[in-house]
């Protein structure tokens, strides 16, 4: 049992190579991602777009001195002297001696292990007279080695026991290495380490761990304050059609504003002598409102701040001005809670849970309250104040006798002398940025269908899912320049080409049927005396779509029968007047009756002529079966085609498992991206700021949010979104709207598509596969449960007569 031992190394030599592994997985990351870059490869990636003008100047500025606060220097000299322990460690590893060395006889004997016994011997002869502790050169320590090796190489065993174990002896005892210094493992030492430990694992840790928990409790997965949430959620029920003043004074009335809930808040003496000029500078901030939380302290401060930001009046940096750019940093992720928050309480409103839900116009204003934000203008703001160099003063030449530009993609379809004569006060640097701004603005094209995911039929009806299906294409502005096609008509035909569901196109495809006669799911124009009877007509039609043909020979045949009959009068009449006049009257009339009756009566004179053919066919098939064919052979012939239905069932089920994997995917894609777009230009902002757009749809005749806003924050090229709600519960035409809203660009880029559902009466499910059992199964089971039944008795009685 010699090799169950164990013994440890307690000279800590092992330790060494633990830290030197520790000390490489930390130093090379930290190398790779610390070492201070040279930025000319990120300033070319960000020289498309760049603004010269004084803000983005100022922005940019700031952005560089936060990024270099700590000094590539410091971070450099760091790196280094990490890499200098690293060498040293290396060192110190290479010169470690190992205490283990494997035994070798032959290298004792100074032989080859290739070696005789006799020339063992004879080495073994040698060396004695050398070392033997008797003799003069002799050496006690190498004679007992020597010794060893001879009887190692000698002996049969003990060769067994080095060529199996490496050692002469039999095995020895297995020895592990402590990766800890010497003098932790030390006897003396051992109260202290116990202490460290108990501090670091049973007092250090749970109070790290407790303080975390705590901090992490407040907030929720998007890092709002709870207390924010609820008090989000109180105002917004409270006052579901909100205006934007106050949508404003609830933003500024969140927690994480207020000292008491946020340490980072800081409140100055000399707030109490700046505020009050802004207020007179602003006017109608509404400081005296008397609800509780809008009339505390800090919501009026914060209130104030956003009002000056709006108007972009210049602040105090130190004072003010610090302030104002840490609660803009936080308002993009307060206004996206206010507005998931709506989108929760219309659930909760079409559950019965809550009495009345915020009103379309409520999330409106709040998506436009993140516009205003972004880019610093006021409700009132003209969206071409979004370009550099514009000014409210400037705005008068934009709107003259000639001309009549309010929107930014008129400014882009202008002729370019055109557009520069306007801005002729202008230098050509500043004209330059204008034109380099406003040609990376965003120009999305939206392609809209709605549908229901269904593979057996893709009616909407009552109660269905409905998805709506958004393919969002990003373009620049730059390819509107010299555009000579007026704005309007722009938009026109991008709404045609959009509006999938639109009427032309519903009477297009209309005609188009017509024409084909019916097809799949269309239907013949009917005559005008046949309108009466036009349910009906559809009705038989959507029940047996597959047996048209029928009706058309049975409508040849009625009409035959109907010249046969005029026929047969005439003949009548030229026999004699008086009698056979009333009689061909009749026979007209009846004629007439008949051209209403013609159709219903083709059709179902078609459906009779389909199930007696079925029939025919059914009973010569049962007389062949009879007569010799045997049933058998019906059970042969069936056999392969239940077979393949089966194998049909599989791949369809194959078909459906993929399909639902990569909906899946798509639907998951969005959560799983990068927040990565486009850089917005925002120059009054705080933060660098990157593109995103709401995607929703909404009921513009009710006020109402139809589906929670799906928030993209990754549209760089092309992005597909799925929206989905449940229609109707009455059938109909319904119009809903499609709308994209952007979070940072202000009004105009703002998208809205009418879409139009037809939803039907829900189909009536009479009867299903798997409910139909036939008596043929029926039988087949009862045989096998009196064949388990007679087994089991036989069962019985052979144990009862073996008893």
């Amino acid at each position: 049992m010699a090799g169950m031992q164990f013994e440890y190394d307690e000279e800590g030599g092992t330790f060494f190579y633990f830290l030197l592994s520790f000390w490489a997985l930390v130093l090379f990351p930290a190398t790779y991602f610390c070492w201070p870059r040279a930025k000319e490869s990120d300033d070319s990636s960000k020289k498309k777009g760049e603004c010269n003008c004084e803000p983005c100047l100022k922005k940019n500025l700031i952005r560089e001195k936060q990024e270099t606060s700590v000094k590539p220097a410091v971070i450099k000299l760091i790196l280094v002297i990490g890499w200098v322990i690293f060498f040293l460690l290396a060192y110190k590893v290479s010169m470690i001696q190992l205490d283990y060395v494997e035994y070798d006889p032959f290298g004792e004997l100074e032989i080859d292990r290739g070696a005789s016994t006799r020339e063992i011997r004879r080495a073994y002869k040698k060396l004695s007279l050398i070392y033997h502790p008797d003799k003069e050169t002799g050496d006690e320590k190498r004679f007992m080695r020597i010794a060893k090796a001879y009887a190692a190489l000698t002996d049969e065993e003990s060769r067994k026991n080095w060529e199996e174990f490496g050692n002469p002896d039999g095995p020895e005892a297995t020895r592990f290495g402590i990766a800890l210094p010497k003098w932790i493992v030390e006897r003396e030492n051992s109260m202290w380490v116990l202490a460290v430990y108990g501090l670091v694992f049973m007092i250090i840790l749970p109070v790290v761990v407790g303080v975390w928990w705590y901090r992490s409790i407040k907030f929720s997965s998007d890092q709002v304050l709870l207390d924010t949430t609820r008090l989000y959620y109180y105002f917004i029920n409270k006052t579901p059609n909100m205006i934007l003043k106050r949508a404003v004074m609830i933003l500024a009335a969140s927690c994480e504003f207020d000292r008491m809930h946020n340490a980072e808040v800081q409140d100055r003496p000399s707030d109490n002598e700046e505020l009050p000029q802004l207020i007179k500078i602003l006017g109608n901030v509404q400081e005296k409102n008397r609800e509780r939380p809008l009339c505390f302290p800090y919501s009026v401060k914060t209130r104030v701040l956003l009002h000056s930001h709006f108007q972009r009046l210049k602040l105090n940096e130190a004072t003010l001005g610090a302030d104002q750019t840490y609660i803009l940093k936080k308002c993009p992720y307060l206004v996206n809670e206010m507005i998931n928050i709506c989108a929760s309480l219309v659930a909760m409103a079409m559950s019965g849970r809550v009495h009345q839900p915020p009103r379309l116009e409520t999330i409106e204003n709040l998506m436009k309250l993140s516009q205003m934000m972004v880019q610093a203008l006021d409700e009132r703001g003209s969206p071409l104040q979004q370009l550099p160099h514009i000014n409210p003063e400037m705005l008068r030449y934009f709107c003259t006798r000639k001309r009549n530009i309010r929107h930014l993609r008129e400014f882009a379809e202008m002729k370019d002398e055109d557009r520069r004569q306007m801005l002729r006060s202008l230098g050509d640097g500043e004209y330059q940025d204008i034109m380099q701004v406003c040609g990376t603005m965003p120009n999305v094209h939206m392609d809209i269908r709605s549908e229901v995911l269904d593979e057996e039929d893709s009616t909407i009806t009552v109660g269905s899912i409905v998805t709506v299906t958004i393919n969002l294409i990003r373009k620049e502005m730059s390819e509107l320049f010299n555009n000579e096609i007026p704005a309007m008509e722009q938009i026109d035909e991008d709404d045609n080409i959009l509006h999938g569901n639109g009427d032309e196109d519903a009477d297009e495809d209309e005609e188009n049927d017509e024409r084909q006669g019916g097809g799949a799911g269309g239907e013949a124009k009917p005559k005008t005396w046949d309108k009466p009877k036009k349910g009906k007509k559809k009705a038989g039609k959507a029940k047996k779509k597959g047996k048209q043909p029928y009706q058309w020979k049975a409508v040849a045949q009625a009409k035959i029968d109907k010249e046969n009959a005029a026929a047969a009068a005439k003949t009548t009449t030229e026999g004699g007047k008086g009698k056979t006049g009333g009689a061909s009257a009749a026979a007209a009339s009846a004629a007439e009756s008949e051209d209403h009756e013609e159709e219903e009566a083709a059709t179902e004179s078609g459906e009779d002529n389909n199930v007696s053919d079925e029939e025919q066919e059914g009973e010569s098939n049962s007389g062949a079966g009879d007569a010799g064919a045997g049933a058998g052979a019906v059970e042969t012939v069936d056999e392969p085609a239940e077979k393949t239905k089966e194998k049909g069932e599989d791949e369809d089920e194959d078909e459906d498992w993929d399909t639902f994997k990569m909906e899946s995917k798509k639907e998951n894609s969005l959560d799983t991206k990068k927040k990565e777009s486009h850089r917005v230009h925002c120059p009054f902002f705080p933060a660098d700021k990157q593109e995103a757009w709401w995607l929703y749809v909404a009921d513009k005749k009710r006020h109402l949010l139809i589906t929670a806003p799906v928030h993209v924050c990754s549209l760089k090229e092309e992005e597909e979104v799925k929206l989905k709600f449940s229609a109707p519960s009455k059938p109909g035409v319904y119009h809903y709207t499609v709308v994209m809203r952007s979070d940072s660009y202000y009004s105009d880029f703002d998208q809205q598509h009418n879409i139009k559902l037809d939803v039907k009466e829900a189909k009536i499910v009479k009867d299903h596969p798997q409910w139909d059992i036939s008596d043929d199964e029926e039988d087949k089971a009862n045989n096998d449960d009196e064949s388990e039944e007679e087994e089991d008795s036989d069962y019985s009685s052979e144990d009862d007569g073996s008893d």
